[in-house]
């Protein structure tokens, strides 16, 4: 039976990545919690694949957005930093990535996607799981859903801003409207 993780201390995380500017380093929520940041760490099934690089750039390109919310993106896959460079210098008319405005996280031992709850055990690879974290490291979204299907980065915004109100956002909330 799975365990709820909305509402508890997220599971901590360190993890090799490529970072906007191409070079490597490591990322972890430590880090963000320290820097009064939001976390909205995804998870993707694998690079080199055509869904993923919908969404991937589609979070990249409303980066923007994300830091004007005080929220840290996190990309993250069971493929290598080395695959990941790669796929980002692979121009995106080319089924690439080209440049990415956020890091892509390494998890090649699973340790995350298993503690996140997106491992798809005998492939050895994560479903697609969207996580909020508040700065304070409290899960406070989760989605997760078929490989098949691509994010929708309205969505992610729309609820990383209603969490941000603080207060009890109706259904079809969007931003800049009351709270109940």
């Amino acid at each position: 039976m799975a365990e709820r993780m909305v509402g508890k201390q997220a599971p901590r995380f360190e993890m090799e990545a490529v970072m906007a500017n191409k070079e490597f380093s490591k990322v972890s929520l430590e880090e963000n919690m320290k820097n009064d940041k939001w976390t909205v760490l995804f998870f993707y099934p694998m690079d080199f694949t055509f869904v993923c690089p919908t969404e991937i750039t589609a979070m990249s390109d409303r980066y923007d957005e994300f830091e004007d919310l005080d929220a840290e993106v996190i990309g993250v896959s069971t493929d290598t930093i080395h695959t990941h460079l790669a796929w980002i210098n692979t121009d995106r008319k080319d089924n690439g990535l080209g440049d990415l405005r956020y890091p892509l996280a390494a998890d090649t031992n699973h340790v995350v996607s298993r503690d996140y709850g997106v491992l798809i055990e005998e492939e050895g690879v994560a479903l697609r799981g969207l996580f909020i974290i508040n700065p304070e490291g409290e899960l406070q979204y989760q989605t997760v859903f078929h490989n098949n299907i691509g994010r929708d980065v309205d969505e992610s915004l729309r609820v990383l801003q209603a969490l941000q109100t603080g207060g009890l956002c109706p259904a079809n909330w969007k931003p800049g409207q009351s709270t109940l």
